[in-house]
């Protein structure tokens, strides 16, 4: 069967592609940047680009696809994500009719008792703008979803590895029914199988109903942490949004819708599609031990990518979310020259801006028994995988287009730099510029807020000045060139 998966570089999609490849499959996954679909290695596995906001990205997508998973979604995107979401269904569900797609698989949220938050509001009117169409759909609503990636996942281990004492509101004591990633991942496989289900909607959940209280002190058995909290029931939806911004890696424009739709009991009947397909369902304590695992066993990409745990220094306590800087800047100078100056950065050469702040970080990290800057670089140009620059070591490196490091100096957590080098025309290239940094528990927070206003003043003039270089030596060797 030909598949496509739209939304194929999110947390379902990521695990939810390979599997349909191991069943045998054709599969065509589509992000907005094929390339970070690319960096995964999927073997066997068509990639290509497209966006549900821009419709002219869709037809190449869509083409010769017998089932189509829609697993788009904008709460990511902060303000106007409800917009957007109802747009990108109405686009694809154009679309999908338009290629002859026989069946639409859609992921969506529960339906709570009373009024709906913005968030699932936005995923119920997604659903209900797909089934608008011609196309069957088949619309799974799942709750909670544990495994890596998940953002009600990621917000309860945070919390509990952040906080040593927890201030906790009052959705903590609001009740779910958490469903394993790998049981949800089989229901969304299974429907294939199961022609009876295109154009029916189930509720997908796991074998418990359970406090959110409860959630986060089964984490914390799970990883033999202790669990200590204090109910403050003044701490609305709202403020507890910016609470969890503060202590959990979590962004703030996707935490506070989550925590919009805790305020009631998100409680579904699963009847219906226990009937149809009726697997084994795992606990929420195993399905915490096999998300630990998964994260584990993930094969390392060939660009940095959220949460992959090569990146967070294989310590699954370290934070998925990261805190971040990201930077554009466009260089007067070719492709090929911007990448000799990305490729030589550190040892001699420097890092392009504050070098005194680099070199002072550097002895405050031998000053605690780090490296510090003493290896220097196996080469002042060349760069391959496994080189060590200064406190940096070479993760990953694609010739003349990305270089990414990770660094392993003593952190409270995990730090990685990236760049990315994008041709725009014979005299012209972007330089993007990416500093990521998984905090570690509450020092690690701490030493993130407390670096932030330095790490931003470098971030921005670091790369700027990159692209200077670049071009400097651009019009050296063009002035060397010309006849005398």
């Amino acid at each position: 069967m030909n598949i496509l998966v739209l939304g194929a570089s999110g947390y379902i999609g990521s695990h939810l592609v390979p599997r349909l490849a191991a069943e045998g499959h054709r599969v065509r996954a589509a992000a907005r940047r094929a390339e970070v679909l690319d960096a995964r290695g999927w073997a066997g596995v068509e990639t290509v680009s497209a966006d549900a906001l821009k419709p002219d990205s869709l037809a190449a997508a869509v083409a010769g696809i017998d089932v189509a998973y829609y697993l788009v979604h904008s709460m990511g995107g902060g303000a106007g994500f409800a917009r957007r979401d109802k747009q990108a269904a109405r686009n694809f569900r154009e679309a999908a009719a338009a290629a002859g797609v026989q069946r639409v698989i859609y992921l969506g949220g529960p339906r709570p008792p009373g009024a709906a938050s913005a968030h699932l509001a936005s995923r119920l009117e997604t659903g209900d703008m797909l089934r608008a169409g011609p196309v069957p759909v088949t619309e799974l609503r799942a709750g909670l979803i544990v495994g890596p990636g998940s953002v009600g996942f990621e917000v309860l281990r945070d919390l509990v590895n952040h906080l040593p004492l927890m201030v906790t509101p009052r959705w903590v004591h609001s009740r779910t029914q958490p469903i394993a990633l790998d049981d949800l991942l089989e229901y969304l496989v299974q429907v294939l199988s199961h022609p009876e289900t295109a154009g029916q909607t189930y509720n997908v959940t796991g074998p418990e109903t359970l406090r959110y209280r409860d959630l986060l002190a089964g984490y914390a058995n799970v990883t033999g942490r202790k669990f200590r909290a204090i109910d403050v029931p003044v701490l609305t939806p709202r403020l507890s949004s910016y609470w969890l911004g503060l202590v959990t890696s979590v962004p703030v424009s996707v935490a506070r819708p989550l925590v919009d739709g805790l305020k009631t009991d998100l409680l579904m009947d699963d009847s219906a599609i226990r009937g149809v397909i009726p697997i084994p369902l795992h606990t929420y304590a195993e399905a915490v031990v096999s998300a630990l695992e998964r994260e584990r066993t993930e094969p390392l990409p060939a660009r940095w990518a959220e949460g992959v745990l090569a990146f967070r220094g294989y310590n699954a306590d370290v934070s998925f979310y990261s805190k971040g800087e990201s930077r554009e800047v466009v260089a007067e100078a070719p492709a090929g020259e911007l990448w000799d100056v990305v490729r030589g950065i550190g040892g001699k050469n420097g890092y392009y801006y504050a070098n005194f702040l680099w070199w002072l970080r550097a002895l405050m990290d031998r000053a605690i028994g780090g490296v510090g800057m003493r290896r220097g670089r196996r080469h002042p140009a060349d760069v391959r995988v496994g080189d060590a620059i200064d406190f940096w070591r070479v993760a990953a490196v694609e010739p003349g287009r990305r270089l990414t490091l990770v660094a392993e100096m003593k952190l409270p957590g995990s730090a990685v730099l990236e760049f990315e080098v994008t041709p725009l025309d014979e005299q012209h290239s972007l330089l993007g510029t990416t500093a990521r940094f998984h905090p570690n528990g509450v020092w690690g927070l701490l030493y993130w807020y407390a670096m932030a206003p330095a790490h931003g003043f470098i971030f921005r003039r670091m790369p700027r000045n990159m692209a200077r270089a670049a071009e400097e030596h651009a019009r050296r060797t063009n002035g060397s060139r010309t006849p005398g």
